[in-house]
């Protein structure tokens, strides 16, 4: 090959020599001894020979190869191809590929995807799921090795058996698919209704990448229904992240938590650990009547009669972790003392324990529960009234905002009348994206101070980090109240952030600098 510079002038002069296959070369021998001479002979064992000029450019900086070979989209039919190959994955149906498949896939993983779920090559199966639900599945031991060290172990280790197949009971079909996805074609596909048990076949076969994410899953679409019963898998895993945050869902949201269909699905230990939980944020009357729903489920799982005697006898040592003297009067009159789960000695004691100036001694917990303590964010620096303002005539005040980490908010903080003491109608909401996510009507009484009045929702709303919310509120009282004044953007409450922003659905005249909502009420 000979190369010259932009000017014109030869650089260097290169000699390769041309590595044959054997065939050419054997076809070359062929042909020299039909040939007449020895010179057209030797002439006949050479390949023609190639000169070719290039044009050398100095001072230039060098390509990296993805430079030089651009990846380029496959044609038509061979992304059609890649699609029918990838179905046939998911279905398990797979067919031999067509001859140089491996030419549809221009990186080493894409053709290593290729051998997900796939019967070519496969070197090992595996019948994963209980009896009656399995589900056969192709393997390959250098690709598993490779993923996972207990598969390592199993295939190459010292102690390594030559099965060509493997039965799993304890996996299910779905979640061992996922696991196997994510080793051979490094995705990671998780869905709600199968990450518990793909997070247990990560845990068991070591694959902790894979178990991370579906931790992270979790943790994302951890919500009140959900929360007792992460927490009780959680334990199991040894999630200790998970277990804090499932916590705090059920602390800050524990009526909702309590009479999730969940809650009927932990196990016995879980439900101890909840009944003793100091910082539950729930009337006791609540915990009574989910503990009595648990029981009613728990003796189906033992198949028992759900009879009150059988109620007692699932729940046990339990019962008394229900601080049942610490309800209100009513709330055991008609309810725990009416329920039969009680004998009639504990009722007895129990209302003496209500009126009597000398209690009884009681099995149950009497010290009410401490519950969550709300914090109050606060986002001005002052407040005023004036003659003309602040009215209501059935418009709306409205602010925005978000906050740096997960909380619940319990409710607002509103100013009261300027006039002299009133009481107010007022219809509170927060929403998220115009999603209503939290709204109630309720009334308060303000004494005519300057000071805030609390409003509370039914149930505190979860709000997430680094997205805003709006926060809004309709009143109806009277005509004059104060109003905030020098506003804040930020405002640093505890370990929370929260920032402010005016809202479009303000249509009073409420806004980050001035006006109604001077206070977010939240539990963190």
């Amino acid at each position: 090959i000979l190369m010259v510079d932009e000017k014109g002038k030869n650089m260097k002069c290169l000699t390769f020599f041309l590595m044959l296959p054997e065939t050419v070369k054997n076809r070359s021998k062929k042909c020299s001894k039909k040939g007449n001479s020895s010179s057209s002979s030797s002439s006949s064992k050479l390949p023609p020979v190639c000169y070719e000029i290039i044009t050398l450019k100095t001072k230039k900086k060098k390509k990296m190869a993805a430079d030089i070979f651009p990846r380029k989209k496959p044609a038509n039919t061979n992304t059609t191809a890649v699609q029918q190959y990838h179905q046939q994955n998911l279905n398990n149906n797979n067919t031999i590929p067509a001859p140089n498949w491996q030419g549809l896939y221009p990186t080493i993983r894409e053709r290593n995807a290729v051998m997900f779920n796939n019967d070519l090559m496969a070197d090992v199966h595996f019948v994963v799921g209980p009896p009656g639900g399995t589900q056969r599945l192709p393997g390959h031991k250098y690709v598993l090795a490779v993923g996972s060290s207990v598969f390592h172990a199993m295939f190459y280790g010292e102690l390594a058996e030559d099965k060509d197949e493997i039965r799993i009971p304890d996996v299910e079909p779905a979640a061992f698919l996922a696991m196997l996805k994510y080793i051979y074609c490094d995705e990671i596909d998780l869905a709600a209704d199968t990450v518990l048990a793909t997070l247990y076949a990560a845990k068991k076969y070591i694959v902790p990448h894979l178990a991370r994410a579906c931790v992270n899953f979790l943790e994302t679409s951890l919500s009140a229904k959900n929360a007792c019963v992460l927490l009780s898998q959680s334990c199991l895993f040894e999630e200790p992240d998970l277990t804090q945050r499932c916590w705090e869902v059920i602390d800050a949201q524990a009526e909702l938590a309590l009479k999730s269909e969940g809650f009927c699905d932990i196990d016995f230990q879980t439900l101890e650990s909840i009944l003793r939980r100091e910082t539950l944020n729930a009337k006791e009357i609540v915990v009574f009547e989910a503990a009595l729903n648990w029981a009613e489920v728990e003796c189906q799982r033992q198949e028992l009669t759900a009879t009150i005697e059988n109620k007692r006898k699932v729940l046990g040592k339990a019962l008394y972790l229900i601080r049942i003297p610490t309800m209100a009067l009513d709330d055991f009159a008609n309810g725990a003392a009416q329920s039969g789960i009680l004998t009639l000695n504990e009722t007895n004691d129990i209302f003496l324990w209500y009126t009597a100036a000398k209690k009884p001694e009681l099995q149950f917990v009497s010290k009410p529960r401490k519950g969550l303590v709300p914090q109050r964010c606060h986002r001005f620096q002052s407040c005023a009234y004036r003659s003309n303002q602040w009215r209501y005539r059935g418009r709306c005040d409205s602010i925005q905002f978000a906050v740096d980490k997960r909380v619940f908010i319990a409710g607002f903080g509103l100013y009261g009348s300027s006039c002299g003491s009133a009481e107010y109608s007022a219809k509170i909401e927060l929403k998220r994206q115009g999603v209503i996510l939290g709204q109630n009507l309720s009334k308060y009484f303000s004494d005519g101070s300057s000071n805030t009045f609390p409003v509370w929702f039914e149930y505190p709303v979860q709000i997430e980090p680094d997205t805003f919310y709006t926060a809004s509120v309709i009143l109806d009282g009277n005509e004059l109240s104060y109003f905030g004044q020098e506003g804040m953007t930020e405002v640093q409450c505890g370990k929370v952030t929260v920032q402010f922003q005016c809202s479009s659905d303000s249509t009073n005249g409420t806004g980050v600098q001035g006006g109604q909502i001077p206070e977010l009420i939240f539990y963190a």
